[in-house]
């Protein structure tokens, strides 16, 4: 696998920028067709467990949103593409333990750090121009994931390029970072609520955000902030007290 890893980065080191962004544009369009793809199968699947009211009829300003959130994902990737070439990020081949934990690492941090920049965003002298997008649509679809001011997509691309500057992972685990942070999106905006009653208590695991947790800020706005868990909601009482009661009563 290490060697695998070798010639893909050799790969993607010898590409001139307008190959590393063909490439990097696909990827971004394949991942947002699969979130969608993945989502609409879990509303399907758990339709008995609606969280709210059913979304309104699909608006051409939400794919338009969506479309150039896309794009714009797809250039802070070729940013993080040449500042890895340019030593600025710095990506190293362990796959064993050591990767695993850069796995945590990562998501500890991009979850603390977006926890505090969410609380910032919806202050009143940002959320207007800034998050105040994404709350346009209280009733979450799949779709949801991307409608994204421009803004806001590119100072989470930036807080990721910052975190990859500072800390020097594995590329495993940036890969699995990156396919965590899309199901945890596609999971907080499918509407349904797939994880089991028993969740919440379940020990370690039950502090990871579920789809219930997600729908209560698009409902509430001033609680659960939190995006992979709600650790640092709990932490400074900005949790929705009747967020477990809401997945008992499932």
């Amino acid at each position: 696998m290490i060697d695998l890893a070798d010639q893909i980065l050799k790969a993607f080191a010898s590409m001139s920028i307008e190959q590393a962004a063909f490439w990097l544009v696909v990827q971004n369009f394949l991942q947002f067709a699969i979130c969608i793809a993945v989502g609409q199968l879990f509303v399907i699947q758990f339709q008995k467990y609606p969280i709210g009211d059913r979304p309104l009829a699909l608006e051409r300003r939400e794919v338009l949103l969506a479309l150039t959130c896309v794009f714009l994902n797809s250039v802070v990737a070729v940013m993080g593409w040449l500042m890895w070439k340019h030593g600025i990020i710095q990506i190293h081949n362990d796959v064993g333990w050591s990767a695993m934990v850069d796995v945590v690492v990562l998501l500890l941090l991009m979850d603390f750090l977006m926890y505090v920049t969410h609380r910032i965003c919806h202050h009143k002298l940002f959320f207007s121009w800034v998050h105040g997008t994404h709350h346009l649509y209280s009733r979450p679809r799949p779709l949801s994931l991307f409608v994204l001011n421009p803004l806001e997509v590119f100072g989470f691309g930036f807080l990721w390029l910052l975190v990859l500057s500072l800390y020097h992972s594995s590329w495993l685990a940036i890969v699995v970072y990156l396919l965590l942070n899309a199901a945890w999106g596609t999971i907080g905006h499918i509407g349904v609520e797939p994880m089991p009653r028993s969740w919440p208590k379940i020990p370690i695991l039950g502090r990871l955000s579920t789809s219930t947790f997600h729908a209560q800020h698009h409902q509430l706005q001033n609680k659960n902030f939190g995006f992979y868990t709600d650790v640092w909601d709990r932490l400074f009482g900005t949790v929705h007290p009747p967020y477990r009661d809401s997945l008992d009563s499932k």
